[in-house]
């Protein structure tokens, strides 16, 4: 039936339907393609007697694709018979162009009502059908459905992209939280230790820094950086007697002390938090040594975690290199001879030289203060050239 708005039957039609369709309906971007401008022109003449105010027509095939890029149209109505195209490649295009999550309703228009032409159309992402000669109140029911359709999945699509980033934020705050949680931890272990309170700020930065060059994943970097921090969290259970000796302790205060690896992990055992997990470990082994004499296992070579084995180095270069209660700090000279001194006895070997890699630039950014060089050289400036005349010294001795 040919669309006439004289006849009185198919305007109260379009009256009817046009009642049923909302202000956010009207307003839908509507692509029409048909190659026979008399049925292109009666379609559009039915659809804006409605009230839908924003329709394109198309008649040349060549044109659909790039108007469906451009209009980002909300419902397509597709002459399935275009002249040199072929309709269901063309379908099959068109969910391409619109995007595999985006539902973009087509509406195929055909003249063959055959049940093999509609399965393959339905195949090649069609969505409903109109045949030839249109009738004017099933083309705006049809229209106006997989519309309301597109629209639902459009708010639905938008709401869960909403709350996915109120999950994200979440998530954020919840990782931050967990990140405050361990730093406090750790600052709460080093007011226990010194008075800089800055020990396991530095001995996770430096960490971090001999894991990638060791060639962990940046991810992997900042877990140890975090994780680092809470090496020693045992020292909360040790008295300050030990702590704070001014001397060296006796072998009965020195086995004592030896329980803050065993007290760490047992504060930090049983999390799902991979970080805490990392910092159990790190806690139970940053004090055992390569060649087994270490303590609180025994452990050897690759038995000790790489995460405890890179603390141990981090550690000890700062413990020497601050003063405690109980020593004056050392030269970084001096610390680096000792280091090396004990490569491949207390100390892994490639994490050794790792830190040597990295250590110039970190010596200078924790500012030791400067002393004279191993050989008695006299003093210089800064501790950046101290470190790199270091490292020449310390690697002719190993050379030698």
């Amino acid at each position: 039936m040919i669309y006439d708005p004289l006849v009185p039957a198919q305007a109260r039609s379009v009256r009817a339907v046009a009642q049923l369709i909302t202000d956010a309906e009207r307003g839908a971007r509507i692509l029409v393609v048909d190659d026979d401008l008399s049925n292109l022109h009666v379609l559009t003449q039915i659809l804006r007697r409605a009230g839908f105010a924003n329709i394109t027509g198309l008649a040349e095939p060549a044109g659909v694709l790039p108007a469906v890029r451009e209009l980002r149209p909300d419902i397509v109505l597709l002459d399935l018979h275009l002249p040199g195209v072929d309709g269901l490649l063309l379908l099959a295009d068109i969910a391409v162009v619109a995007g595999r999550d985006t539902f973009l309703p087509v509406l195929v228009l055909t003249g063959d009502a055959a049940p093999q032409t509609r399965a393959a159309a339905l195949s090649a992402g069609a969505k409903d059908f109109l045949t030839k000669p249109y009738e004017t109140t099933e083309v705006l029911l049809r229209v106006r459905n997989l519309i309301e359709t597109r629209l639902l999945h459009v708010e639905l699509q938008s709401r869960n992209a909403a709350l996915q980033q109120r999950m994200q934020a979440r998530t954020e705050e919840l990782t931050a939280a967990k990140l405050e949680m361990l730093e406090r931890l750790a600052r709460a272990s080093d007011f226990r230790d010194e008075e800089t309170h800055q020990h396991t700020v530095r001995v996770g930065e430096l960490s971090a820094h001999i894991g990638r060059r060791l060639g962990m994943a940046e991810p992997e970097v900042e877990q140890l950086r975090v994780a680092a921090r809470l090496h020693d969290i045992g020292k909360i259970g040790l008295s300050d007697s030990i702590l704070q000796k001014p001397g060296p302790l006796v072998l009965r205060e020195f086995h004592e002390q030896e329980r803050h690896t065993i007290i760490g992990a047992r504060i930090l055992a049983g999390s799902r938090f991979p970080t805490l997990q990392l910092a159990e470990q790190i806690a139970l082994t940053h004090h055992e040594s390569w060649d087994g004499t270490g303590y609180p296992h025994r452990l050897c070579g690759q038995e000790i975690p790489l995460a405890g084995r890179i603390v141990a180095v981090a550690d000890v270069f700062d413990a020497l290199t601050h003063a405690r209660p109980y020593k004056g700090a050392w030269s970084v000279a001096q610390t680096l001879d000792e280091i090396v001194s004990q490569r491949g006895s207390k100390f892994d070997p490639e994490v050794v030289d790792a830190f040597l890699d990295v250590v110039d630039g970190y010596a200078e950014s924790t500012r030791v203060e400067p002393e004279a060089d191993l050989d008695g050289a006299g003093a210089v400036e800064t501790e950046a050239q101290r470190a790199r005349m270091v490292r020449d010294i310390l690697s002719r001795r190993m050379a030698g």
